[in-house]
């Protein structure tokens, strides 16, 4: 698991503004998904990497996974 870096801890907190004002939670995304909350928040601070997580996330706040989750050279352990 990697260790996030400022700016993947600013891109989750941005993240989790973009849901609050769309009117859905993180909590939300992961009882849809079936999963806990800190695998989505995981996922946010680009610790762990899930492109099913991402999908619903990017989804969620109209944007591409690409765009939400731009590929790093450092990358997380992958979650299924």
């Amino acid at each position: 698991m990697r260790t996030p870096t400022k700016a993947d801890l600013d891109a989750h907190e941005l993240l989790k503004a973009e849901l609050r004002i769309r009117g859905t939670s993180l909590a939300q995304i992961a009882r849809e998904l079936g999963v806990s909350d800190s695998a989505l928040t995981l996922v946010g601070k680009r610790m762990c990497r899930s492109q099913r997580i991402e999908a619903a996330l990017a989804l969620a706040v109209g944007k591409s996974p690409q765009d939400l989750f731009p590929t790093c050279q450092e990358e997380g352990e992958t979650m299924t």
